[in-house]
């Protein structure tokens, strides 16, 4: 199967949207994309086309993307560009979204305070922490980023090793070799 997989850079232009369907929940957000160019006659950059579009975040990136990105955000947004149709009065209408697979903040333009989220060991043949009314990514929403400081996995100021380490441990792994898909 062929898909086409893209990175956009750009800003959020509206408050992304968190809704639960019947096979999982979705975070939407639009963003836009402006080009920029040097002008040689105005010896400056200039704003060139804008690319808007529509990206969807299932899952749980969807429940981390509702809690940490905001209208006006500089993202980086990489996933795989598909085309969605629907019927309206007008017509049969088409519009390209991102179904994507990571958001970032763009760190060229500010900087932020990331917060690992604790994982769970799931139960073999237990539903999916999505799928759980309770359990699900946006359950606790009104929690600050501090509310999971307790939770944090994170080895801070201990003078001993967070895991034993052996000389085996230490050789270097030899990265695999790139395959062209």
């Amino acid at each position: 199967m062929n898909q086409t997989d893209i990175t956009v850079v750009g800003n959020v232009v509206d408050t992304p949207r968190r809704n639960r369907l019947s096979n999982g929940s979705v975070t939407n957000f639009r963003m836009a994309s402006t080009a920029r160019r040097f002008d040689p006659e105005a010896k400056d950059f200039v704003d060139s086309s804008t690319l808007w579009i529509d990206v969807a975040c299932w899952g749980e990136l969807g429940g981390n993307v509702s809690r940490s990105v905001s209208k006006g955000d500089p993202v980086i947004v990489r996933g795989v560009i598909y085309t969605d149709s629907w019927e309206s009065e007008a017509g049969r209408r088409s519009a390209s979204k991102i179904k994507a697979v990571a958001v970032g903040l763009n760190l060229a333009r500010g900087h932020a305070d990331f917060h690992k989220q604790a994982r769970t060991t799931p139960t073999i043949g237990a539903p999916a922490a999505e799928d759980e009314p309770d359990g699900s990514p946006d359950a606790g929403a009104e929690e600050s980023f501090d509310d999971f400081s307790d939770r944090s996995t994170d080895y801070v100021g201990a003078s001993a090793a967070l895991y034993p380490a052996t000389a085996d441990d230490l050789v270097a792994e030899r990265a695999p070799e790139p395959t062209l898909t």
